[in-house]
């Protein structure tokens, strides 16, 4: 008899003791809950416990708490203080490794997070570079057959890895497009475009950044092989808010660009070495303008305009003009429509001055 009070009276020591050293919580209504403080925001409070998981509580209906390991407390004047925190009636006391009690105000909390909470917020604020991307891929798809026979696909891929201090942003994107009725001398490749880059910001102030970056396209239908323009220069963040912003941007940058040699003789005679096709070395101006701005929770609007005058030919320059929403229908899956004008002063003989371009489809997202 002796052995089994001995055994139950374990148990209860046991049990009053993994209970002692749990975060305890008492609500206005005079409940209690034990568990773990994982954060909260000042207007909710996260508990772990033990068989219900993760508690979310209002943070004004908690009357008194306490913890046994260390919270970071932030506050209103933008302080943070650490250690077990105790309260009741409208402060908490937080008991530092200085053996200083500092008292808050529960209306000043900003944040609370517990130590694993802490150190993920701080590896976010400084991810590895294999870590803290964001972007998506665009993908639409268009056939048609009878009087027509044409095939239409569109890609588009962006990744943004962006950090406290700086940001790489990498874009790609491709449009072909097929007519397999076209009679000749039509070329059954009605659409052929490739283009991508990538852009490197960093930050010197709140407002003003510095970026280099370099850009790549081929538009098989101007004859252009390849453009590769290199470019760097300073950028100014005129609005920066967590629902719009708007940037601009200014330095030089150096093009090389190369240009077939393609027959433009009347189709009825048989095909000469082109007069046209030609390799171009300048340097120009970078002028640019970027803007996002979230509609609501749902929908990105995206707008983004670059000029880039030849400072060996002031009267050559080229344009680009881009215009495009992203519509979420679920975490990961979205509706992208796009529109875009690509304009070049001086195309090779017989190639037209603007492309202009719009796609529209899916956008699936990621996070890394």
């Amino acid at each position: 008899m002796l052995r089994k009070v001995h055994f139950w009276a374990l148990i209860a020591f046991f049990g009053l003791s993994s209970a002692g050293f749990a975060d305890q919580i008492t609500l206005k209504n005079g409940d209690h809950l034990t568990g773990t403080v994982v954060k909260s925001d000042g207007k909710t409070l996260v508990l772990h416990t033990e068989f219900a998981g993760d508690v979310t509580i209002q943070f004004g209906a908690i009357t008194q708490i306490s913890t046994e390991k260390e919270l970071h407390v932030s506050t209103s004047d933008k302080k943070t203080v650490v250690g077990p925190v105790t309260g009741s009636e409208g402060k908490l006391e937080v008991a530092t490794k200085t053996g200083a009690t500092v008292e808050v105000p529960a209306a000043n909390v900003v944040l609370i997070r517990n130590d694993a909470e802490q150190a993920a917020y701080e590896k976010s604020l400084h991810p590895g570079l294999l870590h803290g991307w964001n972007g998506g891929t665009n993908v639409g798809f268009s056939l048609a057959r009878g009087n027509s026979q044409t095939e239409n696909l569109a890609l588009a891929f962006n990744a943004v890895h962006a950090t406290l201090n700086d940001k790489i942003t990498l874009s790609a994107s491709s449009i072909y497009t097929k007519n397999d009725a076209a009679v000749a001398p039509s070329p059954s490749t009605i659409a052929n475009l490739v283009q991508g880059g990538f852009r490197y910001d960093r930050n010197i102030n709140p407002r003003l950044f510095g970026f280099v970056g370099a850009d790549f396209m081929s538009n098989a239908l101007q004859e252009l092989d390849l453009r590769a323009v290199y470019d760097g220069g300073l950028g100014f963040h005129a609005v920066k808010t967590p629902n719009t912003t708007l940037d601009f941007l200014a330095g030089l940058n150096y093009t090389h660009e190369t240009y077939s040699d393609i027959p433009h003789t009347p189709p009825t005679t048989p095909p000469t070495i082109a007069a046209f096709g030609k390799t171009n070395r300048f340097a120009a101006l970078t002028l640019g303008e970027e803007f996002m701005h979230k509609i609501h929770a749902s929908t990105v609007l995206t707008q983004s305009f670059y000029l880039y005058p030849d400072l060996q030919d002031t009267s050559q320059y080229r344009g680009t003009f881009n215009f495009g929403t992203v519509t979420k229908i679920s975490k990961w899956l979205g509706w992208q429509n796009q529109a875009g004008d690509i304009y070049v002063s001086n195309p090779p003989e017989g190639a037209k001055q603007n492309d202009i371009v719009f796609t529209t489809g899916l956008n699936i997202s990621f996070t890394h």
